[in-house]
């Protein structure tokens, strides 16, 4: 039990965040979860990792009168497309939706109710995809599981209705990480057409610099911790958490990347003033460790942090939605991006919801309720959509 008492000893809910009292329930249920998978995993049971996953593997819904439903795989990627059963007499708008977890956890099951809600208040065609997770399946299995879904939808189009020309990419957190470097990879693909749009909702989109302003003030703040953030990239990136404090300490980055890459695309100096209200104190990273960047050097590929694209990819981007939340580490990940997609001329549709966590749109309809900061977002995705 130390070891619980541990991860959630900081652990630190604001007061301007939204509906402080509920966010307690959710925490409450959250060291629960944790407590009693580390009990099963020294029982010999299962691993605290499989625990976590049944716990967030959803519940199952029964028919929706407004949406057909259909179990399918693209290739070898396990996929759910929602459809509306109203005729329409053109083609439908498409989505294809990467779900958050960092890289570990969730499914298509777990994010039911917000593919049904997008479908039908978009009436668009939604695909969700069941990318492979880590540590069982590391970098870059999710992200060519959900580059071979998008590719294979896209070959296929006209089965499902969609107008070729209207199609997005959309996730959120890990989601939003795998929906970046999807559409990044594919702004170049003169084989297929271009996407419409990306979605992108707190998505985390870099591994060098945890000391930015927002993993600063929000370290403490659930549902994603500090530390969490760079337990999942490595898992993600390595099946194991080995070299955490180095990576949170900025030990894995040489020189040549500092000079290259952190000072132009991954600065405080790039993140508005108003952000760095709440505290910041310039981090000074300690001593380069080679052998740890031996170990973490694909974290500098863009296909994994996709904040490090060259301008001449991130020029040929779509139309850009980015939704950030003030208490979230994830925050200043989503406003370097969109400097990045502005100063190489991407329209870019921000909304900043200022008492929003990292999470909260996967809350939706929560235990029969929903964080009304959350339910703002999504209807603002949507307003996005519409407008397309």
């Amino acid at each position: 039990m130390g070891t619980i008492q541990s991860k959630y000893s900081n652990v630190s809910i604001p007061p301007g965040v939204n509906h402080p009292g509920k966010l307690q329930i959710v925490l409450a249920s959250m060291i629960t979860t944790s407590a009693m998978g580390k009990i099963l995993e020294k029982m010999g049971v299962c691993s605290e990792i499989t625990f976590t996953r049944y716990i967030h593997s959803g519940v199952k819904l029964g028919p929706d009168p407004q949406l057909s439903l259909e179990d399918a795989r693209f290739g070898q990627v396990p996929v759910r497309v929602y459809r509306p059963r109203a005729l329409s007499a053109c083609l439908r708008a498409g989505a294809i939706f990467f779900h958050g977890g960092g890289w570990l956890y969730c499914s298509i099951d777990s994010y039911e109710k917000i593919c049904r809600y997008i479908a039908r208040e978009s009436e668009l065609v939604v695909v969700s995809v069941g990318y492979r997770l880590a540590p069982e399946h590391k970098y870059p299995a999710a992200y060519e599981d959900c580059l071979n879904a998008t590719i294979h939808f896209m070959k296929n189009i006209e089965h499902y209705g969609v107008d070729p020309a209207n199609v997005i990419v959309c996730g959120d957190s890990a989601g939003g990480n795998l929906a970046a470097a999807v559409s990044q990879t594919l702004a170049s693909r003169s084989d297929l057409p271009k996407l419409r749009a990306q979605i992108l909702i707190y998505p985390g989109l870099q591994a060098l610099d945890f000391n930015l302003p927002s993993y600063q003030q929000n370290r403490g703040v659930p549902l994603l911790f500090r530390e969490r953030a760079a337990f999942y990239l490595l898992q993600y990136l390595n099946g194991n958490a080995s070299n955490l404090e180095e990576v949170l300490q900025g030990s894995h980055i040489p020189i040549d990347i500092k000079l290259n890459y952190m000072r132009k695309w991954v600065s405080p100096g790039n993140i508005p003033e108003k952000f760095k209200v709440r505290g910041y104190k310039p981090h000074k990273p300690h001593e380069f460790k080679a052998e740890v960047f031996e170990k973490v050097k694909r974290f500098f590929e863009p296909n994994l942090s996709p904040l490090l694209a060259e301008d001449a990819i991130i020029h040929e981007l779509p139309e850009s939605f980015i939704l950030t939340c003030e208490y979230d580490v994830l925050r200043d990940d989503g406003l370097l991006y969109k400097k990045r997609l502005e100063d190489n001329g991407v329209r870019v549709t921000w909304y900043h919801l200022e008492d929003g966590f990292h999470g909260i749109i996967s809350l939706h309809d929560f235990c029969g309720s929903s964080f009304p900061a959350g339910e703002r977002g999504l209807d603002r995705i949507i307003k996005f959509i519409k407008g397309l």
